[in-house]
């Protein structure tokens, strides 16, 4: 049985979720309270030193974190991750894209928006996210122009990698209007077998995105 640490307003941990749900793996889901410091408990620390989630973690105590690891690792040997050597590397190129040239912006103009105050002091960083942000949808746009997924020529990880943050870029403030392909591939994924929207358990969480400038 497999138990996955997370925190379901995480894109990196809907990652993985979702990836079960498609796969149809029985999985246990342990919800972390990571802003109130519950990954930075001696338990947790014993498992991930690092402090994050997702951590997957297998009944005989072996731990694997980092959510595109962790897609790797469930992928292996099914349709999600491609068996052919070179195209396997070219997904692994868009999971390296999606950690370096996406996340980074994406993911974290959602959570200064969504989770500081507005006066922060970080907000001042939100111009600089949303150029490089926008940056790396138009090359997401741009690879859609020729092909219908980021996994190779079907749905795979990386598109549920992408998926995660994309879906809800607009949280971070970023309009999708002006990508039109991706807007369709965004369809694409939701109307794929056994897919589930990201879990919002936590109802002030959600409410702080509706209170955002």
């Amino acid at each position: 049985m497999i138990t996955v640490h997370g925190m379901s307003m995480s894109g990196n941990c809907y990652k993985v979720r979702l990836l079960l749900e498609q796969l149809g793996r029985e999985y246990r889901w342990n919800e972390v309270d990571a802003p109130r410091g519950a990954t930075r408990t001696p338990e947790f620390l014993a498992k991930n030193p690092n402090g994050r989630v997702p951590l997957l973690e297998l009944d005989d105590g072996r731990t694997l974190p980092e959510s595109n690891a962790i897609l790797c690792w469930l992928a292996e040997g099914t349709g999600f991750l491609p068996a052919d050597a070179w195209q396997k590397a070219q997904a692994l190129g868009w999971m390296f894209f999606e950690q370096y040239s996406h996340e980074p912006y994406v993911a974290v103009a959602r959570f200064i928006r969504g989770w500081t105050p507005a006066d922060s002091p970080r907000r001042a960083e939100l111009p600089r996210l949303h150029e490089r942000g926008h940056q790396a949808l138009a090359v997401m746009e741009r690879h859609l122009q020729a092909a219908d997924w980021f996994s190779g020529p079907q749905y795979g990880i990386v598109d549920i990698a992408l998926f995660a943050y994309t879906h809800c870029a607009a949280d971070g403030g970023f309009d999708l209007a002006a990508y039109p392909r991706l807007g369709d591939w965004l369809a694409r994924v939701r109307a794929t077998p056994g897919f589930v929207p990201m879990q919002a358990n936590d109802a002030e969480a959600v409410a702080r995105f509706a209170l955002a400038d």
